[in-house]
This record gives C-alpha cells, sequence and structure tokens, in this order.
C-alpha cells in the first residue's frame, strides 16, 4: 500500500500535447502490413500450390502481404473505417512504427463466424504490444510480444509471447482451464514472475455489442482497461534475457473468429492518468533492466 501512495502523490498531470490522438485506421492500412501464418488443409480456393499444414510450426507461412483470402479488410459503418478480419487463416496486423510511452484505445466487437481449430473454443483474437524481432517468431504467425488477450469473457488476460517476461501482482487462478493462465491479476498481493495471467474482472460488453478496451504504456510498465474498469497492470516488461522492453510495434490477431476492430488511435503520454494508476497499484519506480 505504501508504494500505491507514493506513486498517487508523484503522478504528474497530462499535458495538452498529450491530448493528440493518431488514427491508425485509414480505408487504405496506410499505417500497418500483414504477415499471414501458414493455411490449414480445411482452407479453400488459396492459389494452386499453396503450401498448407495443420501443424503451424512446421508448415509453410503466406508470409509478408500476402493474403489472398482478404482475411484482413476495411469495411465502412456510419462513415467510419472498421477493420474486418475475417479469421480464416491466422495472421498479424502490424504497424510500420515502433511506439513506447503511449495510450492506445480502440474498440472491438466478434462475429459469429467461427474457424478449425478454433471451433468450440470461445471467439479470440489479440493486441500484441512490445513487438519486436521478426515475424513469425510464435507459431510462424505473431511476433515476440506480450499480449492484451481479445478473447470472449477473458478481455485484458495477459500472455507473454516468445520470450518475453514480466512482473504482477497475482494469486493463483481458481480457473483450470487449458491456455487460461494459472494466476489472476490481483492489486492486494506482491509483485511475481510468471508465464501470464488473467484478468481481474469480466467487464465486457454482451456478445454483438462493441466494447472499448485501452493499453497504457510507459516505460517497462503497462496498464490494462476495459470500458474504464483497470483489470490488469505489469511491471519490467522485458525479454527472458533481462533486455528492457519499453518500445514495439502493435500487432492486430487474426485466431479463429470473425471480429470487428474500430476507433484505433494512439498518444503519446509522460505520466498514467492518477486514477488508473492508484488501481493499477504499480510501484513507484520501474528501472531499466540493464
Amino acid at each position: 500500500m505504501r508504494s500505491t501512495i507514493l506513486f498517487f502523490t508523484l503522478i504528474t498531470i497530462v499535458s495538452g500535447a498529450e491530448e493528440r490522438w493518431t488514427d491508425l485506421l485509414d480505408n487504405k492500412l496506410s499505417q500497418w502490413e500483414l504477415w499471414m501464418g501458414v493455411p490449414r488443409t480445411n482452407v479453400k480456393g488459396l492459389p494452386p500450390g499453396t503450401p498448407q499444414s495443420d501443424n503451424y510450426n512446421k508448415g509453410v507461412p503466406l508470409g509478408l502481404n500476402n493474403d489472398p483470402k482478404k482475411v484482413f479488410s476495411v469495411i465502412e459503418e456510419e462513415g467510419k473505417p472498421v477493420l474486418k478480419i475475417t479469421g480464416e487463416i491466422y495472421g498479424g496486423l502490424t504497424t510500420l512504427q515502433e511506439y513506447g510511452d503511449y495510450h492506445f484505445s480502440f474498440a472491438v466487437k466478434f462475429g459469429e463466424k467461427k474457424w478449425a481449430p478454433r471451433l468450440d473454443p470461445a471467439r479470440d483474437s489479440g493486441l500484441l504490444y512490445h513487438c519486436t524481432g521478426k515475424h513469425g517468431a510464435f507459431w510462424n504467425v505473431w511476433m515476440r510480444s506480450l499480449e492484451y488477450q481479445v478473447q470472449e469473457e477473458n478481455l485484458g488476460d495477459l500472455f507473454l509471447l516468445a520470450g518475453t517476461a514480466a512482473d504482477f501482482p497475482t494469486t493463483p487462478s481458481e480457473k483450470i482451464i487449458p491456455g487460461v493462465p494459472e494466476w489472476k491479476w490481483d492489486p492486494t498481493k506482491p509483485f511475481l514472475t510468471a508465464k501470464g495471467a488473467e484478468r481481474f474482472a469480466n467487464h465486457e460488453n454482451p456478445h454483438g455489442q462493441w466494447t472499448t478496451a485501452e493499453l497504457y504504456v510507459l516505460g517497462q510498465q503497462a496498464i490494462h482497461v476495459v470500458n474504464g474498469h483497470v483489470v490488469l497492470s505489469l511491471d519490467k516488461a522485458r525479454l527472458q534475457d533481462g533486455t528492457a522492453l519499453t518500445k514495439g510495434k502493435i500487432q492486430i490477431q487474426c485466431e479463429g473468429s470473425e471480429v470487428y476492430y474500430r476507433n484505433l488511435r494512439l498518444r503519446p503520454i509522460t505520466a498514467f492518468p492518477t486514477d488508473l494508476a492508484v488501481k493499477a497499484a504499480l510501484p513507484m519506480e520501474s528501472p531499466l533492466t540493464k
């Protein structure tokens, strides 16, 4: 509790310059590039000779900006662009630029369509941040990164992909479900290093409705927010070799489910908003790991 109070007293006021948002979504996806993974054997209508495999790690990915099935596209809704992801082939939409010390906001909702191998599990996608290294580092699809989970009834969970690490206040999770972190974020508990964490509580809107999700990143710290509620925070984001992670590209996952994103926008910050910082219970300082 003491560190939380100290952090509260040292929070600075967000400057007017930090109110300037940059819209990241347009009709041409001009600020993004595509990396498409390995098409499964059930995918039809691919160009003749396209390699297909049900083993992502041993298959041949479609690669950079090669999306023959139009898995990623932009449609228009109420005069504004909306990112449509069909879910048919695993892939990632990746920013061309790297970002650090920012507030990223987006709205998301799932459609109805599901594709193998995720016909039964909850509809799934994800927002990957601090993406570094090469495309396809994880399952021949996604970059090395931290994942803000975008999944039905699990929005805001944390996964650590392809050699990343972080600390967060946790308690053992009551869920024993394959693919769900065995730890649950709890701001009253000590910070531990684990492979991931379940978000604090479910604050999503019902299926078919837009949910607002936000990510705050400052140095090696991050806060996950869903519909205005802090659901997870982390400290000392890093690679497993100890190298600090303070910036990187942002990647949006296609992972077997039809999903829509809109209002993708980002602005720089020099401090967390006071109310969120207190609820996140982050330590006052997070020195870079040398």
